[in-house]
């Protein structure tokens, strides 16, 4: 035989008051941003992005005709270059949310441009990552205003803490 604690029954676990039975109104639980999950997924996938460019860096570095633009960086000055843009962007993706969050995203898409300094293929990585940057943007605050909206016009439906 199973023993329950005093404020628990078979259908309601303890601690979980019923909702009936409870005389206090319903918290309203918010939404998670579309826009900061959004921006958060493009900055730390970019991260990514810019670490498998500093392999492609350091790979090419030694083989001749591979730097049309440039001279070829040393190894050390790739992985430091490369690893301190990725690491930016993958704090950046946590400190998104604010207004001054969102404008260090948008400066930081310029560095990763200019990696097509060193490979010429970062420059359409770069260019579909500023477009979605973009659409994470304009898209994700979008989402949120319609969610707002439709919270206000139907507080029935909005989430509630239980």
């Amino acid at each position: 035989m199973s023993t329950l604690p005093a404020d628990a029954t078979p259908d309601r676990p303890a601690g979980r008051p019923d909702a009936a039975a409870s005389d206090a109104p319903a918290r309203i639980v918010a939404k998670r941003s579309a826009k900061l999950q959004f921006t958060q997924a493009m900055l730390l996938l970019e991260a990514f992005v810019v670490l498998f460019a500093s392999l492609v860096m350091y790979g090419l570095r030694d083989v001749p005709g591979a730097w049309p633009l440039l001279a070829p960086p040393s190894g050390t000055a790739i992985w430091v270059l490369g690893g301190t843009l990725a690491l930016v962007l993958a704090i950046l993706s946590r400190s998104v949310g604010s207004p001054a969050g969102y404008v260090a995203g948008s400066v930081v898409q310029v560095p990763v441009l200019a990696l097509a300094l060193w490979v010429p293929m970062m420059l359409l990585a770069g260019g579909i990552f500023v477009a979605l940057w973009i659409a994470s943007l304009r898209v994700g605050g979008r989402i949120d205003r319609e969610r707002a909206a439709y919270d206000a016009e139907h507080p029935e439906t909005a989430p509630t803490a239980d």
